[in-house]
């Protein structure tokens, strides 16, 4: 409830803004919020700190922009359905998301062993295709406002060891609530168990998950090795990070504070990408220290059954044709 008020409020500042003349909007700051799952510390929090200075300092107090780490604001998918009520606010999502909200070939980004590099992510982003899809997305409300964050390779956290695909078979892993996740894990004999992250913690103590997936640290940071101890460096997923706002609030901003925004955020990514390997490092080096084991499985047996992934029905029936080969060459 006093979430929803907060959004409420907000929607309300919005609105009188949109209505006003130019003059009050120079005079009136615009108070917008960034909210993610992430916890404090995180390159994730780090950047979007980098990002909100950045925009306050170069709007020149026209925008004021608000922090809520760790599920503050609400699940991914209920801040999307936030921005598509107008309320301004700015999450991070991915292809998957997208996917589901209308822009069936933007899924597929998120694929198991889509990519074999990050120079692979950072050419498809520059791509005709992925200006194609941004646009679709644009036609459904939400803008993606900045495209080069690295969220890390996505790897197992679980509470009993995987050293071969069929460990893995039958196990209940947490995903984030969506059909390319779901499915991408189905493929390789887990049973997907979608729910926010806020939620995980306590549910591996309770055993209502196996483990989950995210980078590593991500899995530090949110204190998971606590009650999972061994880490599989699956990396079944390059996983570069979007952020969206709503259409309606940043077709109300001036150009110049658009500009302000996007520009800042790309800014802000770079910032990320160059905190983002040290501290990868360093906490997969405390995890160690704590109990973690480390286990290197062999990945040739993941890929071959993450092929299935895109032959499946539920996809192809929903992609444009030769899908796969398209993106691949975009790459090139």
């Amino acid at each position: 409830m006093k979430k929803l008020l907060v959004a409420l409020l907000v929607l309300c500042l919005v609105a009188s803004l949109s209505g006003s003349s130019a003059l009050s909007a120079e005079t009136k700051p615009l108070t917008i919020m960034i909210g993610y799952e992430n916890h404090p510390g995180e390159p994730v929090d780090l950047g979007c700190n980098h990002w909100k200075k950045l925009v306050e300092e170069r709007s020149n107090g026209t925008i004021k922009v608000q922090l809520y780490p760790s599920s503050q604001l609400g699940s991914k998918n209920e801040l999307i359905d936030q921005m598509l009520a107008g309320i301004p606010v700015i999450t991070l999502a991915d292809g998957a998301f997208y996917a589901d909200r209308g822009v069936p070939d933007f899924g597929i980004v998120f694929g198991p062993y889509l990519f074999d590099s990050w120079d692979d992510c950072w050419k498809l982003t520059k791509s005709d295709w992925w200006k194609e899809q941004c646009k679709k997305l644009e036609e459904k409300g939400l803008k993606i406002l900045t495209a080069n964050w690295v969220y890390g390779d996505r790897h197992l956290l679980v509470k009993k060891p995987v050293r071969k695909l069929a460990d893995l078979k039958g196990m209940k892993v947490r995903v984030p609530n969506n059909t390319i996740q779901i499915k991408g894990f189905e493929v390789l004999g887990a049973v997907p168990t979608p729910m926010p992250l806020g939620e995980v913690y306590t549910a591996l103590q309770q055993g209502v998950v196996d483990g989950l997936e995210n980078p590593i640290p991500v899995l530090y940071k949110g204190k998971f090795a606590e009650v999972a101890k061994y880490l599989v460096l699956t990396g079944h997923v390059k996983n570069f990070t979007t952020w969206i706002c709503g259409t309606k609030v940043f077709n109300s901003l001036t150009p110049e504070q658009q500009k302000i925004l996007m520009e800042a955020g790309d800014a802000a990514g770079a910032y990320n990408n160059s905190v983002y390997a040290d501290l990868e490092k360093d906490c997969l080096e405390k995890m160690r220290a704590s109990g973690v084991e480390v286990i290197e499985v062999d990945l040739s047996e993941f890929k071959e059954a993450a092929k299935k992934f895109y032959e499946l029905p539920e996809f192809t029936s929903k992609w444009s044709p030769n899908l796969y080969q398209t993106v691949k060459n975009a790459m090139k």
